[in-house]
């Protein structure tokens, strides 16, 4: 019975706040949220990002490993990408995005707080790393077929990583102004990016509902047998592998829709959309048991 309860902690806080922008987003249509977007982008990822990273107990070497481990799982979820789209017979390179980039920032990473406190927090934060450099490398790439590497000397997230992974190397300690500068933003930005998920659920259209489940069914399904593999391959254990595999379960991310929708064509960016409606209502089932199996078994 505990585990249940604990299972409810975890999911309701995340839930409800993405229920609250839902409602938001009905009652309010063209509610602007270019202030949510730029203020994420801008200030709030990037101390999501230094706080989660460095200010969690994360070391080093903990950082690296997680950071390749989830590459080995982008990796893995590429070749399923591919795999999907070629018998769908979409675009290989435009569509692939949805598929290799989970949302572990907006759901991913208060999850995996709630679920192991600050230290799951640092292992969230430490593969919002490599989620958000992709975002901003190949996520642009795959979106233009064309490599912009202004995009990444644009980013402040890139520097806030860099800044992060030099903290974590030296074993330096933030002054304790930024600290409490950080937390703050940090926990102001994952209540508004939740929100904000709420409200894009309401905007996002789905276009192909047969092609978009289908493809919905590789992220949310395979993504996290991806995951539990790692785990197994690599002997992991405790509440680092229950981050991993809770990461690999997330659905496409809300950005992918964004970096889509500047550099793809509409038909491109409506089939991205709808990939990202369905993976996130297909996730409010399959999230819930994945948080389960991790809390049961990766502790």
């Amino acid at each position: 019975m505990e585990i249940y309860i604990k299972l409810f902690e975890v999911l309701f806080p995340v839930f409800f706040v993405v229920g609250i922008g839902y409602y938001i987003g009905l009652k309010k249509p063209k509610l602007d949220t270019s202030f949510i977007t730029d203020f994420g982008a801008n200030i709030g990822s990037p101390a999501i990002i230094f706080y989660s990273v460095v200010t969690t107990g994360l070391t080093f070497d903990l950082f690296k490993s997680y950071f390749v481990y989830y590459l080995i799982a982008i990796i893995g979820f590429s070749f399923v990408g591919i795999i999907f789209l070629f018998f769908l017979k979409k675009d290989i390179v435009m569509e692939l995005p949805p598929f290799i980039l989970p949302n572990t920032g907006n759901m991913g990473l208060p999850i995996c707080l709630f679920a192991y406190g600050s230290q799951g927090l640092g292992i969230a934060g430490a593969i919002s790393c490599l989620i958000i450099l992709f975002h901003f490398t190949l996520g642009v790439f795959l979106a233009s077929k064309n490599f912009n590497f202004g995009v990444i000397i644009k980013s402040p997230s890139f520097y806030a990583i860099f800044i992060s992974v030099i903290f974590l190397y030296f074993d330096l300690d933030a002054p304790n102004f930024i600290i409490n500068t950080t937390m703050l933003l940090t926990y102001a930005t994952i209540f508004l990016i939740m929100m904000s998920l709420g409200i894009a659920l309401t905007r996002l259209k789905v276009f192909s509902f047969g092609n978009a489940l289908i493809s919905s069914f590789a992220r949310v399904i395979i993504g996290p047998i991806i995951g539990y593999a790692i785990i197994i391959y690599f002997n992991l254990t405790g509440y680092a592998a229950g981050v991993l595999l809770i990461q690999c379960s997330m659905p496409s991310a809300v950005l992918t829709y964004l970096v889509g929708s500047m550099y793809s064509p509409k038909k491109i960016v409506d089939n991205i959309a709808s990939m990202i409606v369905v993976s996130t209502i297909l996730s409010f089932v399959t999230v819930p048991i994945i948080v389960f199996i991790s809390l049961k078994y990766f502790f």
